[in-house]
């Protein structure tokens, strides 16, 4: 594999853009050796998702894209990152209103901590920021099937 890939796509800030963020690194990742059907992949899908919901959600209209970047340096760590053009930063909401959303910062950092990455927020130059988390990369071994032998 090569030393550094990297993809990218613009889309909408429209809930529809939710489900095409998954679909667009799910399917990238998959291409470059990650499967779609392990773990790490409904781990990735999770992080997307909440990322894609954050830049749709509250940027109260006032960046009309967002975009999704991925990249694979050295085969080593995957970096995923969430840019849009709305200068707040993301807050952690107090646990009185945390009723019925709200915790999407909360699960993805502890999706990404758990997979042993990190987490960070940074401003564009343009005003905006990038939410984003870089994960090590593991592509599962194909799993050994053992014969099982029947007694006669």
């Amino acid at each position: 594999m090569a030393d550094h890939l990297e993809a990218s796509v613009i889309l909408p800030s429209e809930p529809a853009s939710v489900a095409a963020a998954r679909s667009y690194v799910v399917g990238t990742l998959a291409e470059w050796g990650l499967p779609s059907d392990t773990e790490a992949a409904d781990t990735v899908r999770l992080i997307v998702s909440e990322l894609a919901t954050n830049a749709v959600q509250h940027t109260f209209g006032q960046s009309p894209t967002f975009t999704v970047d991925i990249a694979l340096v050295r085969d080593e760590r995957l970096r995923i990152g969430v840019t849009d053009s709305h200068p707040r930063f993301p807050k952690r909401l107090p646990a009185a209103v945390q009723q019925d959303n709200g915790r999407g910062m909360v699960i993805i950092r502890w999706l990404t901590a758990e997979c042993g990455g990190r987490l960070r927020v940074r401003p564009t130059r343009e005003g905006g920021k990038t939410v984003s988390i870089e994960l090590p990369w593991t592509v599962p071994v194909e799993p050994v099937t053992t014969a099982v032998r029947k007694e006669p």
